[in-house]
C-alpha cells in the first residue's frame, strides 16, 4: 500500500523530504517498516516539517544515499491498514473500480489517483477527474462503481462549448 514519494534530500545525515500520499501520517512513525522499490528499510526518526514528514531510514546515512531515492515511491504492508468507519475508505480502494456517468456511460476503471496539492484526480486512461463533489457523485463498493458527471469537453468524443 502506498503512503508516500521521496522528493528530495534534507541535510548531511540522509533525512529525505516525503510527500505523503495518506492522511494518515502516523504511517511515518519511528520503527515503522517501508518498502522503497525491492528493499525494506525502518523509518528511525520521522518529524513533520513545513507540512511533510522528515524521515530518515536504516542504512541512508548520508546527503548522496537520501539524493539516490529521490522520487522512490514509499510502501507499507496491506496489513497496516488502519481502522476506518463504516463511512471512510482509502484512496487506493478507488483502483479498478468501474466509472460511469451519470447517464449510465461507461468510462472505463479507475488506474491511479494522484494526490495533489488541490485535490486527489481518478485516472482513467487518458481520462482526468477530479475527485471532488461537484464530479464524483457516488462511490458505490457494493456495485464496485463510481458514479461521474462530467463537464462538456472533458471527453474527447465530445464538442467544446
Amino acid at each position: 500500500m502506498r503512503i508516500g514519494q521521496i522528493v528530495g534530500a534534507h541535510g548531511i545525515r540522509g533525512q529525505l523530504k516525503v510527500q505523503p500520499q495518506t492522511e494518515f501520517l502516523e504511517r511515518f512513525a519511528v520503527g515503522t517498516k517501508v518498502l522503497l522499490g525491492t528493499q525494506w528499510y525502518t523509518i528511525e526518526t520521522s518529524v513533520v516539517h513545513k507540512g511533510r514528514p522528515l524521515i530518515t531510514l536504516n542504512g541512508i546515512t548520508t546527503m548522496s544515499a537520501a539524493q539516490a531515492l529521490q522520487w522512490q515511491f514509499i510502501d507499507i504492508e496491506d496489513s497496516e491498514r488502519p481502522e476506518l468507519e463504516d463511512d471512510e475508505f482509502l484512496l487506493d480502494d478507488l483502483i479498478n473500480l468501474k466509472v460511469v456517468t451519470v447517464d449510465g456511460r461507461e468510462l472505463g476503471e479507475v488506474d491511479e489517483v494522484l494526490n495533489t496539492p488541490a485535490h486527489e484526480t481518478l485516472v482513467i486512461g487518458d481520462l482526468m477527474i477530479p475527485f471532488v463533489e461537484n464530479f464524483v457523485r457516488e462511490v458505490n463498493f457494493d456495485t464496485e462503481t463510481i458514479t461521474v458527471e462530467l463537464i462538456p469537453g472533458m471527453l474527447d468524443d465530445e464538442e467544446s462549448v
